[in-house]
């Protein structure tokens, strides 16, 4: 009875979590214990100033964050304290003045004393058991194996488990207490033990590939945040070298520069370190819970270890549900330090030093000068430039020249159906309906003539709708795809509709200087002119409306970014300096991978 008393007394001076003796045991709210230190982990895994009991998951608020500010369990540490404090004595000898232990037996579950284990080394039977000293145990390097002996039969040892019940039983509680099978599953303790190691096992294999895949994000991040770093570098290189070409006068210009240049790329290094931040605390919380999990070295068998193991299970398992690295977020975001450049002013008359510019990733000469008449994307994400002089020239995203197609067709205006048609306009205003492949169908289109009309243009909505413009007739026709004669007709009242752009359920409208939002049926909802310049409107991948502003005399573009009622939001390109061209007229796009196209007669120049 003695020894079944001091059984029940250790199992209780245990942590349900660690499954180790209680260190500085800590009360919850809802009067579980547990080590301060599991506290801890909870609490660095779950946050809030609050910790969720592994028991009951019941919510106790910690003080300032700082666990050690709960409350002390004194009555079971001043027991652990006193258990430590009385040495162990040998539950082998038959009198009653018992010796201290010095030794612990694994396979007989005995504490023996000097005499004893004299005794029992003569036992051939017990040659080969696992004996260790006290010392050890006492110090915390050996933890013993307990036999669990049934608290309604203690000479029977609790050799099966109920599923049910949660809860380890020997054969007898099984026979009397656990015997209807459709309420308890009832299976070998060892079995039992068996299945929860390889859970064990199956934790800590998905526990590595997660943290290997998340320490790959880490390197990734560091790669973008280097390239940015290298960019901010060569910026400021280039800014110390001009500086250095000119007077001394130029301090002042330069320390504004080299702002601009650090305001540019340390926006995009906190948000990388915010990124990496985030994947960083993600590594730290799984593996915290983990090891928790992990490194145990005893098996749960009552009903708070059962729970507390479960509940830290079903906490990893939700770590596992998050979703793995989107390695687009730091790329995207690196794209903006890297494009950060420097443009020296050559002017001899002004003492400048330059200023800070979105780096243009290419400047591509077009195959055909002065050709270009529209520019729009394509289906499969790159770049379509048709021109006066016949075809369609295809570009990708980093400038790259790639085929070009209607070599024979002299293109007015150009649009992609939602199936990858494409819908072509010719200087005779005859509009011709092509294959993904380029192949001529046989639709006939009824479209104004030249003469009539005048020069045209079109594009195409969501619907495959097909929006034709004519200048001369100041007026707009909705063709479906199928052909024939237009099914509607759209006023433009006093002005020419240069380009045409569809956009959500309306048209944007660009005529010289003066772009207009109008809805289908022709009402002009918002109007926006730009004095001395004409302007380009394109739909940005979020959306939004991207107007590039063209000084056609100065050869100075620059492009924003406005709202679906033209209120501006951010400028993107700031009075860059292009080749002018003889003839004004430009087109601007955004590729669906996020660079900027500007398009003139002659060259495409392409922005980060």
């Amino acid at each position: 009875m003695a020894d079944t008393l001091k059984n029940v007394i250790s199992q209780s001076t245990e942590c349900p979590v660690c499954l180790s003796t209680f260190t500085d045991p800590k009360i919850l709210s809802c009067s579980h214990t547990f080590c301060k230190t599991c506290l801890d982990n909870l609490l660095e895994c779950q946050g809030n100033y609050q910790i969720r009991c592994p028991v009951c998951r019941a919510v106790t608020q910690v003080p300032s964050q700082d666990v050690s500010k709960l409350p002390v369990n004194l009555a079971l540490k001043n027991l652990i304290e006193d258990m430590r404090c009385h040495p162990q004595i040998c539950t082998s000898c038959k009198s009653d003045d018992k010796s201290s232990a010095a030794v612990y037996c694994q396979d007989c579950g005995k504490y023996l004393c000097t005499t004893c284990l004299n005794a029992h080394s003569q036992w051939g039977d017990f040659i080969d058991h696992e004996v260790i000293a006290m010392s050890e145990i006492l110090s915390g390097k050996v933890t013993i194996r307990r036999y669990r002996k049934c608290r309604k039969h203690p000479k029977e040892d609790e050799e099966c488990f109920c599923s049910n019940c949660r809860r380890f039983t020997c054969f007898k509680c099984v026979v009397m207490e656990h015997k209807d099978e459709a309420r308890h599953q009832v299976i070998e303790a060892a079995a039992y033990e068996n299945r929860h190691r390889e859970r064990i096992k199956d934790i800590k294999s998905k526990v590595d590939v997660k943290q290997a895949c998340f320490h790959k994000y880490l390197d990734f991040i560091d790669d973008q945040m280097k390239l940015v770093g290298s960019a901010k570098k060569e910026c400021i290189y280039d800014v110390n070298k001009a500086y250095n070409d000119i007077v001394r006068q130029l301090t002042e210009r330069r320390d504004i520069l080299l702002g601009e240049v650090k305001e540019k790329t340390e926006g995009v290094e906190k948000e990388l370190e915010g990124i990496k931040t985030s994947a960083q605390k993600y590594i730290t919380q799984l593996t915290t819970i983990a090891d928790m999990v992990i490194n145990r070295t005893k098996i749960p068998f009552d009903m708070d270890t059962l729970a507390a193991h479960d509940t830290l299970c079903e906490e990893i398992r939700e770590a596992f549900d998050q979703e793995d690295p989107d390695y687009e977020k730091p790329r995207k975001s690196s794209k903006k330090g890297k494009s950060v450049g420097f443009e020296k002013h050559v002017r001899n008359d002004e003492l400048d030093l330059g200023k800070i510019v979105n780096v243009v990733a290419k400047d591509v000469e077009l195959p055909t000068n002065d050709s270009m008449n529209v520019m729009v994307n394509t289906p499969d994400g790159r770049m379509a430039v048709g021109c006066k002089a016949g075809g369609i020239n295809i570009f990708s995203s980093d400038g790259e020249f790639q085929q070009t197609v209607l070599n024979d067709v002299c293109i007015r205006g150009v649009a992609f159906l939602s199936d990858g048609r494409c819908i072509v306009i010719d200087y005779e205003n005859d509009i011709t309906l092509y294959t993904p492949e380029y192949v001529k169908l046989n639709v006939m289109f009824e479209s104004l003539g030249v003469d009539e009309g005048g020069f045209s243009k079109l594009t195409v909505d969501d619907a495959d709708l097909i929006y034709v413009s004519y200048r001369k007739a100041q007026k707009i026709h909705v063709f479906s795809a199928a052909g024939g004669q237009a099914v509607r007709e759209i006023p433009c009242n006093g002005y020419e509709p240069r380009q045409i752009t569809s956009y959500d359920d309306s048209l944007l409208i660009g005529t010289g200087n003066t772009l207009r939002l109008m809805d289908n049926e022709g009402v002009v909802q918002h109007t926006l002119t730009k004095p001395g310049s004409s302007v380009h409107a394109a739909v940005s991948q979020g959306n939004l409306i991207l107007l590039a502003t063209m000084k056609h005399e100065e050869g100075l573009v620059s492009i924003d970014e406005y709202t679906n009622e033209l209120t501006p939001i951010r400028n993107l390109v700031n009075d860059y300096k292009i080749a002018k061209p003889c003839r004004n007229w430009y087109y601007l796009q955004q590729y669906r991978s996020g660079e900027i196209a500007f398009c003139t007669p002659d060259r495409l120049y392409i922005f980060y």
